[in-house]
């Protein structure tokens, strides 16, 4: 099978996700991996076929003592290098191959196998200092080709239709839209209709959200946009996070950040409120996304073409020139 975007760095993956000593598997480009993280915090990957049988490692568990990965079928243990373990130790050379990772804090990136043509992007760091982790939201998976998810992330037309319902946006218009190789930038304004108080009730998070909402949006192709707003309560970070799990299958996940500034978040039992609305309310757009993402046709020539445009077709040439 052909490889998206090879040479491509990843996001697979935040700490959070990973419980300790727990198998978890991931799928990059038509290949299934199990990772694993050791109470120290190391973190391993192997490709999630046992070398004997072709079992599924992240069927079995992790060997604490050995620091190794299990097999359900005949119990065979294999380190994170993955060497055979016997008597309690590693044996020989590798048999079960390995996946590099690349872990930075709490982040952990893959180049799936290939030589790097992009280095890990620094956005998510360099944003994110001195912030609060809200969580991660709208871990799922999306019925459609790579391609087709990351357009809707560079399609700012689609806010006014697609998440209508929640936000009440009747316009969104671009102040800027700079780039620079893969790295791009936007600056734009939704404008809100009032939400009702039941709507409100539903999502308290709505409260923060003004009738016109600055925001900025930044990319780092092909994986990551950062949605910031600012709203009353503070500085607001969401990274959307896309990899290629197969052919017409896409993975996402939502790193949520913030910056309060307002001490009502700090009141007992309201600020966890807030948090879990505003969880919620990015994994709503998420859904709403790949909604409308996975009822589209197949692809045609376009008939038609909107204002704004210019940054799809931006991100359009940088995935076929790749």
């Amino acid at each position: 099978m052909n490889s998206i975007l090879p040479g491509a760095p990843w996001l697979i993956a935040h700490r959070s996700m990973l419980a300790i000593n727990k198998p978890f598997k991931i799928t990059l480009n038509n290949s299934d991996y199990v990772l694993w993280q050791n109470a120290k915090g190391e973190i391993f990957a192997l490709e999630n076929v046992c070398p004997h049988m072709q079992a599924p490692l992240d069927n079995g568990w992790v060997c604490e003592k050995n620091n190794s990965i299990v097999c359900p079928f005949h119990a065979l243990e294999f380190d994170g290098k993955g060497r055979l373990i016997k008597d309690g130790g590693a044996k020989g050379e590798p048999i079960a191959k390995s996946l590099d990772l690349i872990i930075q804090d709490d982040l952990i990136w893959t180049y799936g196998g290939f030589e790097a043509r992009l280095p890990i992007p620094s956005l998510i760091a360099e944003r994110t200092k001195e912030l609060s982790f809200l969580g991660i939201a709208g871990n799922k998976i999306i019925q459609a080709e790579f391609l087709r998810c990351i357009k809707i992330n560079y399609d700012f037309n689609h806010q006014n239709g697609v998440h209508r319902d929640t936000f009440k946006i009747v316009d969104n218009p671009v102040e800027s839209f700079e780039h620079d190789g893969y790295y791009a930038k936007v600056v734009q304004t939704f404008i809100r209709e009032d939400n009702t108080l039941k709507e409100i009730l539903q999502n308290p998070s709505l409260i923060s959200f003004p009738k016109k909402v600055k925001n900025q949006l930044e990319y780092t192709f092909p994986s990551t946009t950062l949605f910031t707003v600012e709203v009353p309560l503070g500085e607001i970070l969401q990274f959307f996070i896309l990899y290629p799990e197969t052919d017409n299958r896409t993975r996402t996940f939502v790193l949520c950040y913030a910056n309060w500034h307002n001490p009502i978040v700090k009141v007992p039992g309201l600020g966890n409120l807030i948090k879990r609305s505003l969880l919620e309310s990015t994994a709503k757009i998420v859904e709403q996304d790949s909604q409308a993402v996975e009822s589209l046709y197949p692809s045609q020539k376009p008939k038609i073409r909107l204002p704004k445009e210019e940054i799809m077709s931006y991100t359009q040439r940088l995935y076929h020139e790749w």
